[in-house]
């Protein structure tokens, strides 16, 4: 029977804390065996001391021992009153230390224990030492140093930064001596945080149980459900992660806040009320303060960390002497702590700020943000320290406050959209009757849609375009084209298609041609929404011409010469232009490469379609780096669509390059933040794509699931005719090829991509094609397959592309198989594994390998074609690739000679000679195996040789699978030896 995970016991799950819950097991099991112990469990505030001490005492009460319990608070005026507490809850009403603590009450409160213990056995459970009083504390140290004798468990927890000294001195002591077990809880990990919001960053309205204790619901154990977040990807978790510290505590407030990322730290989230149910025991603690202290401790939240202590007694008109005295309080109190350099201090976690900003009065607030404006304006602060006090004074009577809020915007706008759109919006709100279409609050609008855009909210930015657009008439020339721009990306990214086509073919006729030079940035703005309109339709050659006059007419450093050119670069990518497109991606690379990562991380849209050109030219360690540098500037909730089209694209880099669980894993996330935006042809490529990895890295038994999961990408990608439709084509006539499906395969490309894959896409249409040839062949058609394989031919002449040749070539190869002519076959096959070896690709180097192998045992013999089975299966074992693994061996015996030669091995190991035998090896596995058969380990041999003991193993296998025997021990027999072993 498995052992019972420690941490899971009773239905609590206090995950992260498995060592912890096995140490409170064993003092449990001590218990019951007679023998007590002294545990201390100290850490920061909201770190789960409670919940230990609960889960003690849970597992004590449940192994049939008494306890119980005392909670220190703040405030006490009574020496003693935790220890009265304890005796009150043992009903000792008639003890002298009951009704006043004497000079030997130590001892008497040990006897008391001692005989509350004796029979049963009894756990007493102390919390939040920290705040009891000095002669509580004495007391509970005198207990530290000589607890009862027998069953008797001393379960205390506190914060050691605010503990006594006496109580502090006492548990050191005990620790270094051994008479203490210390438990000190250490923050949640990122693995740990993502189990709790469902599993490796799914949804987090995931139900998780976890036996976080609440302090205001008696310390029980409950059910945390994590509310619904703004988006979950692959960054939630690490982002959540890194602004709770680990801290459960603080990880329960942010979830119930719907903690945003792109809205931290200015906000812990929209929801203020479930924060500040969550929160009470931070509330709890503001409370305890005195009123200075909590002014101040306010105005800090206002001002937002760091903050000095001359700009709390500036905003909060306390003075600096009574403001100095408060922070001394709230030092104490471990709400705040001291930078340690600069003067400056912060709150002990940044949550607790948030939760004190909400704690405070309107009055006190709007006081505050006022006077912080008014002190950051006099210093010229940045815009964005000024509207982060401003967006609180909307309606409040300050005049300046709109335009802050624009500055700031401005400023935020690249690295947080959300926070832009917010400003953006309340300005927007706040405007002076009259406005109406004024160029300014169309600048305005357009702003705010294109923050709106960033991270996801397309309709509402696309009403407000819509709006203005029924103005069009009152707009200038230049807002105009810029409104058509935004409206055009909106329709597009929408999905609507034809929409998007007629909105920027409208404004098209408005740019005068030949454009002016140098293109001013509202034309430069526009060309581009055009010409990536007609990339994602499908139909990029309809904006060449214009894309390509824009990028020489924007200059040599013009701001739109970047998203231009990247443009360009992937547009004639597409359309298989290469030695265009590889200038363009040249020049692209060189002004990209050359941006510091402050200015690259502000265009990731431009390292998105950099990387797609690289990855459709083969430049596949250019497209990684530039991908993932873009990367690093997306989020789930920012710049969601760009984040989803360098997830897609790097799925196909993993999927060449073989790293096919990184492969299912972007798909995964992938397909994720396309079905939350409703973007229905990525979500389908991205499914396509897992299904992809999933075929290659799962048993041929999990086949028919996946063809449903690639059926439904297909069907998903289909709803809207653009460039990821033709895409999703080509990746499911794939998967159905590897599902043994190659009428399927066949049917699917020439029905979505027309007779000759001409609606597919241009710069993979080669090995689409190679594709068909031999699909066809393995329906039978041995001249549709010749048909296919030379269309392929000329497509991949005309290309140019090296490895899209080499699936041309492979094709080519098994016809010439199929017609009996192995050698060349073999030529060929050998010619394509290499060329895919040497670019990094282990899946298509392993599949040929297998693919080829019945051709170059005809031509070869056996003992090679087993060696490109070994080869193959190298690589499969590297990348995971089960499916070839399982092919490999599907041909190792069906190679006709290999049969005969595993008979001949059987027949010649029973005759006692085995000359058959060895023609099967090479000489060092032949080496190997006779050292094996002699009775040598693994590292005699390996000493012998001066190899390595895997290397022996890896030869072994070999050996066992030429010789079709199972283990070492049948070697003897099978090399026709005869081994003398001693008898007992």
């Amino acid at each position: 029977m498995p052992s019972k995970d420690p941490a899971h016991e009773n239905g609590a799950v206090l995950v992260g804390r498995h060592s912890q819950g096995e140490c409170l097991s064993a003092v449990v099991q001590d218990l019951t065996d007679g023998r007590g112990a002294v545990l201390e469990v100290t850490g920061e505030p909201g770190i789960g001391k409670t919940a230990l001490l609960g889960l003690l005492a849970e597992r004590a009460a449940g192994a049939g021992a008494l306890v119980a319990r005392a909670h220190a608070t703040s405030g006490t005026t009574q020496p003693g009153q935790v220890i009265r507490e304890v005796l009150d809850a043992l009903e000792v009403r008639d003890s002298p230390m009951a009704r006043k603590p004497g000079a030997g009450a130590g001892t008497e409160v040990r006897s008391v224990l001692g005989r509350w213990s004796a029979r049963r056995g009894g756990v007493l459970v102390l919390d939040n030492l920290q705040l009891c009083d000095e002669q509580s504390a004495r007391l509970i140290a005198q207990l530290v140093r000589t607890p009862p004798p027998g069953p008797f468990v001393l379960a205390l927890a506190h914060r050691p930064r605010q503990s006594s000294p006496v109580l502090r001195e006492a548990l050191e002591h005990g620790v270094e001596t051994g008479s203490v077990i210390r438990l000190a809880p250490s923050s949640l990990d990122l693995q740990e945080i993502s189990t709790l919001l469902g599993s490796e960053g799914s949804h987090a309205d995931t139900t998780s149980r976890h036996a976080f204790s609440h302090p205001a619901r008696d310390h029980a154990y409950t059910e945390w459900r994590a509310s619904p977040a703004p988006v979950i990807d692959g960054s939630y978790a690490e982002r959540l992660h890194a602004a709770s510290g680990g801290n459960p505590r603080m990880l329960r407030i942010l979830v119930a806040a719907r903690w945003d990322p792109d809205e931290w730290p200015l906000s812990a989230g929209p929801d203020r009320d479930g924060m500040l149910r969550e929160a009470v025991p931070v509330v709890t603690e503001l409370a305890s303060i005195s009123a200075d202290a909590a002014r101040s401790v306010q105005v800090a939240a206002v001002l937002g960390d760091p903050f000095l202590p001359d700009d709390v007694a500036a905003v909060s008109d306390l003075g600096l002497q009574p403001t100095l005295g408060a922070f001394t309080e709230l030092v104490a109190a471990d709400l705040i702590r001291p930078l340690p350099w600069g003067g400056g201090y912060v709150f002990r976690h940044p949550v607790l700020g948030h939760v004190a900003l909400e704690h405070a009065s309107p009055a006190l607030r709007v006081n505050a943000h006022r006077r912080a404006l008014e002190l950051l304006t006099k210093r010229g602060a940045s815009a964005y320290r000024r509207a982060r006090q401003a967006e609180h004074l909307v309606g409040a009577g300050s005049a300046e406050t709109g335009q802050v809020l624009v500055e700031g915007a401005a400023e935020v706008m690249a690295e947080s959209p959300a926070v832009a759109a917010r400003w953006l919006r309340l300005a927007l709100d706040h405007l002076p009757a009259g406005e109406g279409t004024s160029a300014s609050r169309v600048v305005l609008v357009l702003d705010c849609c294109r923050a709106l855009s960033a991270v996801g909210r397309l309709r509402e930015a696309r009403s407000l375009v819509h709006e203005l657009l029924r103005h069009q008439s009152d707009l200038s020339e230049d807002l105009r084209l810029s409104t058509y721009a935004v409206c055009g990306e909106l329709e597009r990214l929408l999905g609507r298609h034809q929409e998007a086509d007629a909105v920027v073919r409208t404004a098209l006729d408005l740019v005068p041609r030949p454009l002016p030079v140098p293109l001013p940035a509202p034309a430069a703005e526009l060309i581009t929404a055009y010409g990536r309109v007609q990339l994602f339709r499908g139909a990029y050659g309809e904006a060449r011409d214009v894309v390509r006059e824009a990028a020489e007419a924007a200059g040599a450093a013009g701001p739109a010469v970047p998203y231009l050119r990247a443009l360009s670069a992937l547009g004639d990518s597409q359309l298989g232009l290469l030695p265009e497109a590889v200038a363009e991606v040249t020049e692209c690379a060189r002004i990209v490469d050359a941006l510091p990562d402050a200015a690259a991380v502000t265009m990731p849209d431009v390292l998105a379609m950099l990387g797609c050109a690289e990855l459709f030219q083969e430049r596949f360690h250019d497209a990684y780096r530039h991908l993932e540098r873009g990367l690093q500037a997306t989020t789930g909730a920012t710049r969601r669509f760009i984040r989803i089209n360098q997830l897609v694209a790097l799925c196909h880099l993993d999927q060449m390059t073989g790293r096919l669980e990184s492969l299912c894993r972007r798909a995964g996330e992938a397909e994720l933040l396309a079905r939350t935006t409703g973007a229905d042809e990525a979500a389908g490529v991205a499914m396509l794509l897992r299904a992809t990895g999933l075929l290659w890295t799962r048993s041929r038994r999990d086949t028919d699931r996946l063809l449903e999961l690639a059926g439904e990408g297909l069907s998903l990608a289909l709803r809207k005719r653009g460039w990821r439709a033709a895409v999703a084509v080509g990746l499911h006539a794939h998967a159905q090829f590897l599902g043994g499906d190659p009428a399927g395969c066949l049917r699917t490309l020439v029905e979505q991509g027309g007779p000759q894959l001409q609606r597919l896409l241009r710069a993979w249409q080669p090995s689409l094609l190679a594709l068909a040839s031999v699909a066809a062949l393995q329906c039978g058609d041995i001249d549709a397959a010749h048909d296919w394989a030379r269309t392929g031919e000329a497509a991949a002449e005309q290309l140019g592309l090296p490895l899209q040749q080499q699936h041309v070539r492979r094709a080519r190869a098994a016809l010439h198989a199929a017609a009996g002519e192995h050698r060349l076959a073999a030529e060929l096959f050998h010619e394509a594994a290499e060329s895919f070896r040497r670019a990094g690709l282990p899946v298509e180097h392993a599949w040929t390998l297998v693919t080829g192998a019945p051709s170059v045992h005809a031509a070869h013999g056996t003992q090679q074609a087993l060696e490109w089975l070994d080869m193959a299966g190298k690589a499969a074992r590297a990348c995971g690739a089960q499916r070839i693994l399982e092919e490999a061996a599907k041909t190792r015996v069906s190679l006709p000679a290999s049969r005969a030669a595993t008979g001949a091995v059987a027949a010649t190991a029973q005759n006692g000679s085995a000359p058959t035998t060895v023609a099967l090896l090479t000489e060092r596995e032949r080496e190997i195996a006779e050292l094996a058969a002699e009775g040598k380990r693994t590292k005699e041999i390996a000493e012998q040789l001066f190899v390595s003991t895997r290397t022996v193993e890896t030869h072994l296998g070999r050996v066992y699978r030429k010789l079709d025997i199972p283990s070492r021990a049948s070697l003897p027999r099978a090399l026709g030896r005869v081994v003398h072993r001693p008898t007992a």
